[in-house]
């Protein structure tokens, strides 16, 4: 699905990524994780078919960026980004229709196929919107817009799937919610592979399966999830004493105290 290989990324004479390798197979579930400014976005941006790399190989759905037709490229990988910039009083269902089209606002002069409206209604009331189709943009908690662009991303049935720091704005229940909302998608669409950004890991869901971390522009590790995500990594990391947990699925994390925690940590 993705692969990148000895990636660096130099802007204004500033090294931004320094030789950061990924594969991402069919059905993993990635966590990039990593403080401010380290490099997360960068990366993200390759794996979207947006940025291209100052030295390396990046190859994004079996097409190798340099070498391949972009805007088809994208077509294929859903990107679900909280600050998505909608203006206008659009429906539900309109956002979600404009995931066929690649823009913000509906398309002029293009109308959604019989089939086409039946997907996206179909998605709509699979992320827990049903009865919302016909809610305008301004009207929806944070939350449902979140189901909202999820259902953009799917609609038009990407292989791959970014998730840019999906939780942001959210309240804790609207954050459960929506994380519930991608645990669902390793029933309703097993094939396809996902990359979600964050810096919190309580913001994971359960159905992450590897996870990569990055400080200051450089891999600090990678691999199965419950491999990485420890108190010993994400403290390298993060230059910074921290404690991680892991129960039921999820992971939590607090800054390491000098008396010693009740709750047991990942070592």
């Amino acid at each position: 699905m993705l692969r990148l290989d000895e990636v660096t990324f130099v802007r204004d004479g500033r090294t931004i990524l320094d030789r950061v390798s990924l594969v991402v197979e069919a059905g993993q579930h990635w966590a990039l994780l990593g403080p401010n400014g380290a490099g997360k976005s960068t990366i993200l941006g390759f794996c979207g078919a947006v940025t291209h790399p100052s030295s390396g190989t990046v190859d994004v759905l079996g097409g190798r960026l340099g070498h391949v037709e972009l805007q088809a490229l994208r077509r294929e990988i859903g990107h679900v980004n909280p600050r998505h910039p909608v203006r206008s009083p659009l429906s539900v269902r309109e956002v979600v229709l404009t995931g066929l089209t690649g823009t913000i606002e509906t398309a002029m002069r293009w109308q959604a196929t019989p089939e086409q409206a039946t997907r996206a209604d179909a998605l709509i009331e699979m992320l827990g919107l049903g009865g919302k189709g016909d809610s305008r943009w301004p009207t929806l908690s944070q939350g449902e817009r979140g189901r909202t662009l999820i259902a953009r991303a799917l609609v038009a049935e990407p292989r791959l799937l970014l998730l840019d720091e999906p939780s942001t704005g959210l309240d804790v229940a609207a954050r459960e919610q929506l994380l519930e909302t991608i645990d669902l998608l390793e029933q309703t669409h097993p094939e396809i592979a996902s990359i979600l950004v964050t810096h919190h890991l309580e913001e994971l869901p359960s159905t992450t399966t590897h996870a990569l971390l990055v400080a200051q522009g450089r891999v600090v590790v990678a691999g199965p999830a419950r491999d990485v995500i420890t108190s010993a990594h994400v403290s390298s990391a993060f230059d910074h004493p921290i404690d991680v947990e892991y129960r039921d699925g999820r992971w939590g994390a607090r800054a390491r105290r000098a008396r010693a925690a009740t709750a047991p940590a990942i070592a």
